[in-house]
């Protein structure tokens, strides 16, 4: 059994806690593995149908929850009987409605275009916190988001105004945004988690609902003659995205928002350019440029401005 990131942590003196920072590594960790993501469903886009690899990603996670989830599920089962309206509303959002809309927006836009309009995602999660629960920004963490926003900018128009004055968009990045409207609501609902809910078992049962709107688009799928063959690089793709894209990014994201907020957690989204950007240099044989340093430079004070208060 894995260790159960949830525990409560006890501090001892009276500095900072031992795991003050934990929920922003966890961040770190899951934006790493989502842009992993972005950059697979790119670049297998060809040889795994968007259903099919949103079907058997989720599949696959879930027989790896249900052997660690199985004594939570049962026995939690009247609570969660009691929120399943709560876990209906976020599987079909995190599960069906997010996959669903980014893995058919890869089909027609490219990696880049996707991360660019994904980095929206800050924002419509400030804008939904607030009109959902009221939840508002200090002007220090506005500015925060819009540097670290500068950041995403900066590394995807090469340092030039010029570059980025030159991307179209297209019905993808359309899809894109969609599917970051989906997550910022996902993410903002989690203020609603029910405090009890074992993680595995809230996660194995949005998993579950997400399927269940997932197989019949799936089958519409198959129906229309897309399918691929299982081989080592499509099997592999499935495993990266079922057990570090689906299970430890979901479990880390929101262990991270139940934590530190929906609205601290956001800007961490604008770290996936920099990782795409990293991955490229390391499996793409991609090299550094000047607008790269200044891009990171940006985020990171971005999101140092929005997550962290200095004390008088």
């Amino acid at each position: 059994m894995p260790p159960d990131i949830d525990a409560p942590h006890k501090s001892t003196g009276t500095g900072p806690r031992p795991d003050a920072f934990m929920p922003y590594l966890l961040l770190i960790l899951t934006t790493l593995f989502w842009s992993g993501n972005f950059v697979l469903s790119r670049g297998m886009h060809a040889a795994i149908p968007p259903m099919a690899l949103s079907f058997w990603r989720w599949t696959v996670a879930l027989l790896i929850l249900l052997g660690f989830a199985h004594r939570h599920l049962f026995a939690q089962r009247r609570l969660l009987r009691t929120h399943h309206r709560f876990i209906l509303i976020q599987g079909l959002l995190g599960v069906t409605g997010f996959n669903t809309l980014l893995y058919l927006a890869m089909q027609y836009t490219t990696a880049i275009n996707a991360v660019l309009v994904n980095s929206c995602i800050p924002v419509l999660i400030v804008v939904f916190s607030w009109l959902l629960y009221r939840e508002t920004m200090r002007v220090r963490q506005c500015l925060g988001v819009l540097v670290s926003l500068l950041g995403v900018l900066s590394i995807m128009a090469k340092g030039e105004v010029a570059t980025l004055m030159q991307v179209s968009f297209n019905r993808g990045d359309l899809l894109v945004l969609a599917a970051a409207v989906v997550w910022a609501l996902y993410s903002s609902n989690l203020k609603q988690y029910p405090k009890d809910l074992h993680p595995l078992a809230y996660l194995t049962m949005i998993n579950i609902t997400g399927l269940l709107g997932i197989f019949p688009l799936y089958l519409l799928e198959l129906h229309c003659g897309k399918t691929f063959t299982f081989n080592p690089m499509t099997v592999v793709t499935i495993l990266y995205v079922a057990v570090f894209a689906s299970v430890l990014a979901f479990i880390f994201w929101n262990r991270a928002i139940r934590t530190i907020g929906a609205i601290k957690a956001g800007p961490f989204v604008h770290l996936m350019p920099v990782f795409s950007t990293i991955l490229a240099v390391l499996f793409l044989g991609e090299t550094l440029a000047w607008y790269h340093a200044q891009g990171v430079l940006l985020i990171f004070a971005g999101i140092i401005m929005t997550t962290w208060r200095i004390k008088a």
